[in-house]
């Protein structure tokens, strides 16, 4: 096993139950089954895997956003089961970023307002220029003052992902970032997400069905009775 300290991101022996769906107490749901994964820093994993396979409840307990059953989680360097909620609040926003397949920006916040929110939150006296400087960067720069129901999807994704890269963030989760995208949308999409990754160094940790986004990540993950496993992007 690679020595943990090289890890952005990883797991042991991580197991997650939750109560199943016939509503019995005494009966329970094996999400992830013992689940070992390492993560390195600047890599890009694309998880696959049916619906209902757990891909998403994965990327929450990755990002600390939930518990494990049994196990733990490394997140840059720190056990995110020895952190109580606020601490791990606290990691996320020193590390992560999201994008998520329905955008999540706040409807009363034009395009600017929604990127330069979570550097207000840091109290960034360059949050505007910041914001500024990403929303031209995603071609967005002709868009700063619209809000989110006045932009297409692809639009409203750039917006998104423009938010995510604010912080600088070690680590980007993405959960289905083209799964309310048209195919040619999607295509730009996907693209604008690679590059940005590229040009920022992050981790980039996304779910997907998009078997053409998870082709162009460096690794290519299957998650299957609880389990990962790993194969070539073309294989």
């Amino acid at each position: 096993m690679t020595n943990p300290d090289d890890c952005i991101i990883s797991t042991h022996d991580l197991y997650k139950q939750v109560p199943a769906l016939d509503g019995s107490s005494s009966s329970t749901l094996d999400i992830l089954n013992g689940l070992d994964l390492e993560i390195k820093p600047a890599q890009t994993i694309a998880i696959l895997g049916a619906s209902g396979s757990g891909k998403s409840t994965l990327l929450g307990l990755l990002a600390g956003l939930d518990l494990p059953s049994k196990g733990d989680i490394f997140l840059a360097g720190q056990s995110l089961c020895s952190l109580d909620e606020d601490g791990r609040a606290l990691l996320r926003s020193q590390h992560v970023g999201f994008v998520f397949q329905s955008f999540q920006l706040l409807p009363s916040l034009n395009a600017l307002e929604n990127v330069m929110l979570p550097l207000e939150l840091k109290s960034d006296a360059e949050a505007e220029n910041k914001a500024l400087a990403l929303l031209n960067r995603v071609g967005l720069g002709q868009r700063l003052h619209h809000y989110p129901n006045q932009l297409s999807g692809g639009e409203q994704q750039r917006v998104a992902i423009a938010r995510a890269f604010a912080t600088q963030p070690d680590i980007l989760f993405a959960d289905e970032p083209t799964g309310n995208l048209d195919e040619k949308t999607g295509s730009h999409i996907i693209q604008l997400l690679l590059d940005m990754n590229l040009e920022h160094n992050t981790t980039l940790v996304l779910v997907t069905h998009d078997e053409n986004l998870a082709a162009q990540c460096q690794r290519r993950l299957l998650l299957e009775n609880g389990l990962l496993t790993e194969s070539s992007p073309h294989g």
